[in-house]
């Protein structure tokens, strides 16, 4: 499909923000204030863990909520979106700051903005719905297995192991931690993750991980905790744009880890603008708004040194619950993070690594949703293998295969169903204006069959093979009004079906054929034999008439009585 440039303009004209967006900034501001303010308090923890948890450092985090939130907030295609790095991003990144540097990771995240923009110039959003739901809670599963595994080294208080594999770096982490204990980075963990956990069922409304942080930072720098070791030293504001990490010459070799970073970007922004419309009354998000919004986002992010942006769940959630029902909030939340990387940079440098990680812990556990888990494992067990199965892919390898082998098992296993409701049912035949006695000599020597759903690669083997066992009949007559579709596979083997039955002397007819189905057929000549033989029929009494013909010539059957009354007087009269 070519588009030309004319075409590119009018959808890259609707993807901008309009007057509409500018008159919802004013509806409620306060509120949209007072939600951005929680966001972001809420979101300052995070933004430094994931920072942490990538490679690229506390302060790649912080520019990336700031940036991304910003930006995204401004042409995003939901309004209550809010984006930021995420868990999810920073399982796919740690194996290419291993293999490719910061400078990789900053390339990859570029070009990744790009394709994101491609995706909504071609209008690829709509494309979100079809992921099934245990494929999304297979994937957050494993996510926050991901994400939990990935905090025990620093809440172990040990370093980091090498290794890009989670299961692998937790292990010798373990191991770290067993020949030297570090009993207090440990207790700092546990503690934030405990008071956060605790805290939000006491009293949801209150962001208990600042409040965690800042009481074990305090505790450390009161007590003198060496043990507790910080962030370290952040830089007082961002730094200036640039693009001297650009190296032309690696494109080729990130494009693999490009494409797997846009699209886990796309799928948790949609996934996420997707649950704030399931949690108000009256918002809807345009996807391909969604998409452009995150890939200037995350095009603009690298410039700044920060790593690749997606709509952040969690976040979103807190921003919906604090009452936000604009961009403002959004945009809020990404001004006050500004101001505190501009401010408080010296601050923030002496937040225990631990706590960062029980706030991370914390999160983990509060991504999964027991009772929905529970839901989809009771439903049925394609549901419950396909859960599994890409939760399992999403920890032992990565996010996008993880995805990929979730779709393709839940598309195998829907093709699987829908091939069990493909039939082939023995029908009497219609007794018609026959007689008694012409209609019990027809049932002897013709057989009906229906096929019911569709006839397909996935169900054609099934059934049809069966019909080229039939034996002791002259005719069969194949009913086909209720098949549903036909592809190429179901078309051949019914033309083999066909063939075999007539090398056996058994002549096939065919009734009720959909004029949208004849296309298949014809292209692989699956009819050619029974029109050959005049042996298609528009409806089952026609193909009825035509068998008994069949039969009449094969001097199985006598011709009707009228025509031998009209025999018997042509031989009286010669006899005369």
């Amino acid at each position: 499909m070519t588009i030309s440039v004319g075409q590119v303009m009018a959808r890259l004209t609707a993807l901008l923000p309009g007057r509409t967006d500018l008159a919802e900034l004013r509806r409620d501001p306060r509120r949209d204030l007072l939600a951005g303010l929680t966001v972001a308090i809420v979101a300052l923890p995070l933004a430094l863990g994931f920072g942490v948890s990538s490679g690229l450092g506390a302060e790649a985090g912080l520019a990336t909520a700031v940036i991304a939130g910003a930006l995204a907030a401004v042409f995003g295609g939901s309004n209550l979106q809010v984006s930021g790095p995420t868990g999810a991003m920073t399982v796919v990144l740690v194996p290419i700051v291993a293999q490719y540097g910061a400078s990789g990771v900053l390339t990859v995240g570029l070009m990744a903005g790009v394709m994101l923009v491609a995706l909504a110039l071609l209008r690829a959003g709509k494309y979100m719905q079809y992921v099934p739901a245990p494929v999304v809670e297979g994937f957050t599963l494993g996510i926050a297995c991901v994400i939990g595994l990935q905090q025990i080294p620093n809440a172990l208080g040990v370093p980091k192991p090498e290794g890009d594999r989670v299961l692998v770096v937790t292990w010798r982490a373990l191991e770290e931690f067993a020949r030297n204990p570090n009993r207090t980075a440990l207790a700092f963990a546990l503690a934030v993750a405990a008071v956060m956990l605790i805290g939000a069922r006491l009293r949801p409304t209150i962001p208990f991980s600042i409040l965690a942080v800042i009481a074990a930072t305090l505790v450390a720098q009161v007590a003198g905790l060496d043990a507790a070791k910080p962030i370290g030293d952040l830089p007082s504001g961002l730094p200036a744009p640039s693009l001297s990490f650009l190296d032309l010459g690696a494109l080729g070799t990130l494009l693999a880890p490009a494409l797997a970073v846009a699209a886990l970007a796309a799928l948790e922004s949609l996934l996420s603008a997707s649950v704030a419309d399931g949690m108000t009354v009256g918002q809807k998000h345009d996807p391909d708004r969604e998409l452009f919004g995150q890939g200037l986002a995350n095009i603009a992010v690298p410039l700044f040194g920060g790593v690749p942006a997606t709509g952040a769940i969690a976040r979103t959630a807190v921003n919906v619950h604090s009452g936000a029902s604009s961009r403002l909030a959004a945009l809020t939340h990404a001004a006050i993070l500004a101001v505190i990387v501009f401010a408080a940079a010296p601050l923030v440098s002496k937040i225990p690594l631990a706590a960062l990680a029980g706030v991370l812990l914390a999160t983990a556990i509060r991504m999964v949703e027991v009772g929905s888990l529970r839901a989809m494992a009771r439903a049925t067990r394609s549901d419950a293998l396909i859960l599994v199965l890409t939760a399992v892919a999403t920890l032992a390898l990565d996010l996008v295969y993880a995805v990929i082998i979730g779709l393709v098992a839940a598309g195998a296993l829907a093709l699987r169903a829908v091939a069990r409701q493909a039939r082939l049912d023995q029908v009497p035949l219609d007794r018609g204006d026959h007689s008694a006695e012409e209609h019990a000599l027809l049932a002897e020597h013709i057989m009906a069959y229906r096929i019911d759903g569709p006839l397909f690669f996935a169900a054609a083997h099934r059934f049809l093979l069966e019909l080229a066992e039939v034996a002791d009949v002259r005719v069969v007559i194949l009913r086909m009004s209720r098949v549903t579709t036909i592809d190429a596979t179901g078309a051949l083997v019914l033309k083999d079906v066909v063939e075999k039955l007539d090398r056996r002397g058994i002549a096939v007819m065919t009734s009720g054929i959909r004029p949208g189905q004849r296309q298949v057929l014809d292209s692989v000549g699956a009819l050619e034999l029974l029109r050959l033989e005049g042996r298609e029929y528009a409806t089952t009494p026609e193909a009825i008439q035509g068998a008994r013909g069949h039969l009449e010539r094969a001097g199985v059957m006598p011709p009707p009585a009228r025509t031998r009354r009209c025999i018997s007087e042509e031989t009286e009269e010669t006899v005369g």
